[in-house]
């Protein structure tokens, strides 16, 4: 009797316990959740992510650019080899006829700054924006850096609409991403994508800047093609995170994926041309290894595979990576707040700071951690504002007179520079195969004919140079490439 009774009372205990936490449950779910305050990302009424304002609103601040370039003399690469006078002297040149392209920009200012591409406006000579509603303005070059494939433009305009530029750094794998351009020449497109990859390095702006490029591009695969060049990536808030630059394709048309310029680059490279005509460039001074540019040897030795970070395998003289007590093996895990883990994303961190601004390092030495603070530097080993300085003939490393006019008239010519000797640690010599004796008679295609014309040129901000002219006693004309250093 005993033994029913309790098994009685257990089994009612067990309906009591079941019940109740039935109930709870039951409360639970019929409870309103917590309300998300501040969600960063917009949402359509169920629950997609809406881009359909961030369209919009970017669409109408993204511009279509066009340029021109005038007939010019290209070089004329012969398929036999140069002659022994295109060894000695330069190459010949043909006639270009005149060039048209086009590509994108951004507005960025509501009193008319515009970035886009240097690839974009290089070499142009005639550059037209054109804006959502069709109005067609000319813009004027403020300033441009192949390192980091940044050009940024003006134009006579004002309450223009224009994108906030987002944090780039907060950019995450996999979320939403809006391109916004004018590829193969068509009106104002929007595509959406997400995003694939940060700080990707495919080597694009070596071709132009060597050592010097800062590549740390975001991937996505948003659709992007010939014309979006300087367009502009957004996320779902319609903020700028990117300045769209290259793709990766066989074919030179969208084949998946594309690449951009982190917002955090653009904005601290549009400050500086804005504010000083050049972009401030801040260096630590170091040569390094990470686990994508080492071999596997190396990568084993110094234990990239265990640690995340980037080995130090050379510190400059008088650099700010010196001052501040790095030495070759230590390993760089960490630049302010941020994990560093490959070299492009090194060197995005250090971009987004000007010379004379510090940083904070967190390093390992010996299986130890430390941290360090390094002020940066500029090219020249200072901290001091570099500005664009126009070429001078101490730069060029020539010694230089005007032709007479009766050479002039021997010449055939209204008249020139004629060089009367060239010093070994200029440009020329550094550059260029030009000799003694030869006559300058145009700069960048224009005729000059003396040394006072030719100094006009050359106080430009341009920072490529053409020389052209001639030998005396030689037939054809002669040109010299110079990239101002």
């Amino acid at each position: 009797m005993k033994k029913i009774i309790g098994t009685i009372l257990i089994a009612f205990c067990t309906s009591i316990l079941t019940f109740a936490f039935a109930k709870k449950i039951d409360n639970n779910e019929n409870q309103t959740p917590l309300e998300v305050t501040n969600n960063p990302i917009p949402e359509g009424e169920t629950g997609y992510i809406n881009l359909e304002d961030a369209a919009e609103k970017s669409s109408k601040a993204v511009v279509h650019i066009k340029t021109e370039t005038n007939a010019r003399q290209v070089q004329y690469q012969s398929p036999f080899g140069g002659s022994i006078f295109d060894q000695f002297f330069g190459q010949h040149f043909m006639q270009q006829g005149p060039q048209e392209s086009s590509g994108s920009g951004v507005v960025v200012s509501a009193d008319g700054y515009i970035v886009t591409n240097n690839h974009v406006i290089d070499g142009a000579d005639q550059i037209k924006v054109i804006f959502n509603n069709k109005k067609t303005v000319s813009a004027k070059l403020v300033g441009k850096d192949a390192s980091t494939d940044l050009a940024v433009l003006k134009v006579d305009e004002s309450n223009l609409s224009f994108i906030q530029y987002g944090n780039s750094d907060d950019v995450r794998l996999g979320q939403w991403v809006l391109a916004v351009g004018y590829p193969l020449t068509l009106e104002t497109t929007v595509t959406a994508g997400i995003v694939s990859a940060k700080y990707r390095n495919i080597g694009i702006n070596q071709q132009k800047s060597g050592n010097n490029a800062i590549e740390s591009f975001i991937q996505t695969d948003a659709a992007v093609n010939p014309g979006n060049s300087g367009g502009a990536l957004v996320n779902a808030r319609g903020e700028l995170i990117g300045i769209n630059a290259a793709i990766a394709s066989p074919t030179g048309s969208y084949a998946g994926y594309s690449f951009a310029i982190p917002s955090n680059i653009v904005k601290k490279v549009v400050n500086d041309m804005m504010k000083f005509g050049n972009v401030q460039r801040a260096y630590l001074g170091v040569g390094y290894l990470d686990s994508k540019n080492a071999t596997p040897e190396q990568i084993s030795a110094y234990r990239l595979d265990k640690i995340e970070g980037i080995y130090i395998n050379q510190i400059m003289e008088n650099s700010s990576a010196e001052d501040a007590g790095l030495k070759v093996g230590d390993v760089i895990t960490k630049i302010g707040n941020y994990n560093i883990k490959s070299g492009p994303q090194m060197l995005e961190k250090i971009a987004q700071y000007r010379p004379g601004e510090s940083i904070t390092i967190n390093y390992i030495r010996n299986g130890n951690t430390a941290t360090t603070t390094a002020k940066l530097k500029n090219v020249l080993g200072n901290t001091q504002i570099v500005k664009n300085e126009p070429l001078s003939k101490e730069k060029l490393g020539i010694q230089m007179r005007d032709l007479t006019g009766q050479e002039a008239g021997q010449l055939g010519i209204n008249g020139g520079v004629y060089i009367t000797g060239i010093l070994q640690n200029g440009l020329i010599a550094k550059q260029t195969r030009m000799k003694k004796g030869f006559v300058i008679t145009q700069v960048n295609e224009q005729a000059i004919t003396s040394i006072k014309e030719m100094e006009k040129i050359l106080q430009s901000d341009e920072k490529d140079f053409q020389f052209g002219g001639l030998y005396p006693n030689y037939q054809g004309l002669y040109y010299y490439e110079i990239k101002a250093e």
